[in-house]
């Protein structure tokens, strides 16, 4: 994945219907730039989140859009259940194979740092910014 370096067009962001353009660093898979659009299609504040992240600039696999979820809920006090699940989605059959298992190992390894880098800053008690 190539690294992201900075978002514009997100004064709203946060909002449903909000939506930012995502740039990234030059990598193997990505020349650097523009490179994708975030939406916020779904928000109930402290509970839920629904995104979309498409308009790739860069040949995606054949992937035209990620449609990522954040659930959470309180179990007891300061001890909270996190649900995240992405769709990924694909409109090019050939390439179907090779989707499920981008997504089965580099997308799921992915995710799963993401989660941990949630994890250690919940635990180190700093502050999220949705900016």
């Amino acid at each position: 994945m190539p690294k992201i370096t900075h978002t514009t067009d997100d004064e709203n962001w946060g909002k449903p219907g909000s939506n930012k353009k995502v740039y990234a660093a030059k990598s193997f898979s990505q020349k650097g730039g523009f490179a994708s659009v975030d939406s916020v299609l779904e928000r109930e504040e402290n509970q839920y989140w629904k995104i979309q992240v498409d308009n790739f600039q860069s040949w995606m696999l054949g992937f035209y859009k990620f449609v990522g979820e954040w659930k959470t809920t309180q179990l007891e006090p300061n001890k909270i259940l996190v649900e995240y699940t992405y769709s990924l989605y694909s409109n090019v059959p050939f390439l179907y194979p090779l989707n499920w298992i981008f997504a089965k190992t580099f997308w799921r390894i992915y995710m799963k740092r993401v989660l941990e880098n949630v994890r250690t800053m919940a635990y180190q008690n700093e502050p999220y910014l949705y900016q």
